[in-house]
């Protein structure tokens, strides 16, 4: 080469690599931009309709990308004792909408007046249950149908002939699925998988669409639910195979199923006689967990195309997968070596990654994930004692009570969910112990002075907010494996909802 041509080529080389330092410093500020434009934001406190508590469900999702949230709210009433056994504080609740700054009050079926919100979809189509003035004859539990919310107006979805149903989720057009008893009486029974108490008679999965519920039946056994559906219409849940208690389990088999308008497709198991549907996305992917050979250990898995795939635990026997976004990422928790503890995880391109714990927590659970791979969800002490939610985002945990304005008594205990606006629906706790639904809205740019936004510019110097005596947990705690939390909104939501309690055999 000459050693002019030389010169100019050394020239354009150091061009180019000037200019794609340029361009990756550039990416790079666009980065921390971005990192910060969701770094202040406002909180909301949605209060009650008159009683101690309001709060937010697991189930599907509270908050759409629109930025409507649909909760629960106590009443001033005070619910009759057997009712206490469905509403812990005695205060009857009813679910609520919340629009543009306003709450409403949604209502409940004409009789008792409970009712209770499991998810909402773009257009505001709100789906739940609300108490139908029956009762179990032996446990005293109060009765429930699926409603759906539309309009000012609350639909009841009805039964296949039995004395209750459930809405689990719906999706943009309109479908909704759960389940409903028919009138054949049952010897086995769904548990934890579907619900948290003994159903009568026979369980099954419905989609409902434009005034119609239509039975999906089962994989064989006896009863079924459907939980998730997406917005093509395809739904996720769980079957029995087969009506053979099997020993270590004392259940017939146990497996998760994909309907896709025609038929119920039984997805299988990694190797054992339960598994669980715990998401659906919209391209047709199922998350979920299965239990192995032993029926002993669990591990999380993502289904799609026909193939099942293990993502495996952190190390020890149990996870349970809560949250699925559009990618196939899974969000939940899965126990440490030994089974002591848990910590939230992502799994993601076939890996689990533990997103650790804050302040020295032994553990921490996911609940929700969205499309940037935001995660909320909360640290504890692994018993229940104290929590303090948190947003997690490229690699860092930052605990949300950094965004509580100075001055608020409030505690943020548990993240239930953001939307891809990074809207956040979370609970706070009063010092009195009374529980409350909030909002963690973005601020923009014109509000980033403004004295309702909060910034977490100092996070590394807040402390964190529990609720509990000391933020040091107790051998005892430590020892303590991961159960059904003890609060409130979380024994009453237990009943309600399929995310109450673990999804597997418990210790």
């Amino acid at each position: 080469m000459k050693p002019q041509t030389s010169k100019y080529f050394s020239a354009a080389i150091l061009l180019i690599l000037l200019a794609t330092s340029a361009a990756f410093a550039q990416e790079q500020r666009a980065e921390q931009e971005q990192g910060k434009e969701h770094r202040r934001y406002k909180l909301i406190e949605l209060g009650t309709f008159g009683g101690p508590n309001s709060y937010f469900t697991f189930i599907s999702k509270p908050l759409n990308n629109q930025g409507v949230a649909a909760g629960m709210a106590d009443t001033a009433v005070a619910a009759n004792p057997p009712l206490c056994l469905l509403f812990p504080d005695c205060f009857l609740t009813h679910a609520f909408l919340w629009k543009d700054g306003a709450i409403t009050d949604l209502g409940a079926l004409p009789g008792i007046g409970g009712s209770f919100v499991n998810g909402i979809n773009r257009n505001g189509l709100v789906v739940g249950m609300s108490l139908n003035g029956g009762s179990d004859p032996v446990l005293g539990l109060p009765y429930f149908d699926a409603v759906v919310w539309k309009d000012g107006q609350i639909i009841d979805l009805g039964t296949f002939g039995g004395p209750l149903s459930y809405s689990g989720a719906v999706n943009d057009q309109g479908q909704v699925v759960g389940f409903a008893l028919n009138s054949t009486p049952d010897t086995f029974d769904l548990g934890d998988s579907c619900q948290n108490f003994p159903m009568p008679t026979q369980m099954r999965a419905f989609v409902w669409d434009r005034g119609v519920m239509r039975d999906l039946g089962t994989l064989g056994g006896t009863d079924s639910c459907a939980l998730f559906i997406n917005d093509r219409g395809q739904v996720a849940g769980n079957s029995f195979t087969n009506s053979t208690v099997n020993p270590g389990t004392q259940l017939p088999t146990l497996h998760p199923f994909f309907w896709d308008g025609y038929e119920m497709k039984d997805l299988g198991t990694l190797g054992g006689t339960l598994a669980f549907a715990q998401g659906i996305n919209n391209r047709g992917q199922v998350a979920g967990a299965s239990s192995l050979a032993n029926d002993m250990t669990f591990h999380a898995f993502l289904w799609g195309k026909g193939k099942l795939t293990d993502f495996g635990t952190l190390g020890g026997n149990l996870v349970e997968v809560i949250g699925l976004n559009e990618a196939g990422d899974i969000v939940g928790k899965a126990e440490l070596p030994g089974s002591l503890t848990h910590h939230a995880f992502l799994a993601k391109s076939g890996v689990m990654t533990d997103l650790g714990t804050q302040d020295g927590d032994p553990c921490s659970d996911a609940i929700s994930i969205n499309e940037k791979n935001q995660i909320v969800g909360y640290s504890e002490d692994c018993s229940g004692s104290f929590r303090h939610a948190f947003l997690w985002e490229n690699g860092h945990m930052t605990d949300l009570n950094a965004f509580v304005p100075v001055g608020s008594n409030l505690t943020l205990t548990v993240a239930t969910s953001i939307n891809d606006s990074r809207e956040i629906a979370a609970e706070g706790v009063l010092p009195n112990g009374d529980q409350r639904a909030v909002l963690l809205i973005p601020c923009n740019d014109e509000e980033s002075d403004a004295d309702s936004c909060k910034g977490d510019e100092d996070v590394a110097n807040t402390p964190a907010k529990i609720t509990g005596a000391s933020l040091a947990p107790t051998p005892a705690q430590l020892n303590q494996p991961y159960r059904p939390l003890i609060d409130t909104k979380d024994r009453l939501r237990a009943l309600w909802s399929n995310r109450g309690f673990r999804a597997y055999p418990q210790k």
